[in-house]
């Protein structure tokens, strides 16, 4: 059910990264799915939250309606309704809720100051890391006086660099703006793919968080779907909809 980074965990800070066992969805959605706008039963849905919540014994989980921003919604007091607004990030300090991104293939980037102080969940796709949210998410570690070298970083599982076969427009794309991104890339048989992954550790580094900082919990989203949903997957096999897998963090 739960997967972990073993350098980010700690007795202060809880996190997990959800795996798609254990709910109880059914048919494409089987069985954790944590998709609120998704086609799935509203009931099932609200079900496999409360299993959450019962196991790691958080009252709240909070949300936001992500739209593949760069938008980072500070946090600083409970609210009744579980999605905070629209973004695509969450920032907090308050203790003992726990605040979530939904991906499937995306990424989910947890984000913790060296003191605890803080948490940050932020969905990354390429164009969230493309529209600079994880610099926004680091920001708002900053105007707390926490330099980039004292947050460490947990960043989940996504899809896969052989899994992600992009066009060379793409490419020129994200290379004319990030002229580093050219190991993102590679050619095979004819085809190129990109990682997905060092393209965000290169963005979290480019806004100084050192690499003996950033942790991983390294999976193939597309080819283990056993353990995940994959939007990618999900349009080759064409079915009317997916799953979305939760990440979740919180400070005890």
């Amino acid at each position: 059910m739960f997967l972990f980074s073993e350098k980010f965990k700690s007795k202060k800070i809880f996190h997990a990264f959800c795996t798609r066992k254990g709910g109880v969805s059914k048919g494409i959605f089987k069985s954790l799915n944590f998709g609120i706008g998704s086609k799935d039963s509203k009931n099932f849905v609200r079900k496999n939250f409360n299993i959450i919540k019962k196991k790691t014994k958080l009252k709240k989980i909070y949300l936001v309606k992500q739209y593949h921003s760069n938008k980072i919604i500070k946090f600083n007091k409970e609210n009744k309704n579980q999605v905070l607004g629209k973004g695509d990030g969450i920032f907090t300090d308050i203790k003992k809720i726990g605040i979530g991104i939904l991906t499937a293939d995306c990424a989910a980037v947890l984000f913790k100051d060296k003191k605890e102080k803080f948490i940050c969940c932020v969905h990354s796709g390429w164009k969230g890391a493309y529209k600079n949210i994880l610099k926004k998410a680091i920001k708002c570690f900053e105007e707390q006086n926490i330099k980039p070298k004292n947050i460490l970083v947990a960043l989940g599982p996504c899809l896969g660099a052989k899994s992600y076969e992009v066009s060379t427009t793409f490419k020129v794309k994200i290379i004319k703006k990030y002229k580093n991104s050219g190991k993102c890339f590679k050619n095979k048989k004819g085809k190129l793919f990109f990682d997905l992954r060092k393209f965000i550790v290169n963005r979290l580094i480019d806004s100084g968080i050192t690499v003996n900082n950033i942790s991983h919990v390294n999976r193939d989203t597309y080819k283990l779907s056993r353990l995940f949903y994959s939007y990618r997957l999900s349009l080759h096999k064409k079915e009317i909809d997916y799953g979305r897998n939760l990440s979740i963090i919180s400070k005890n």
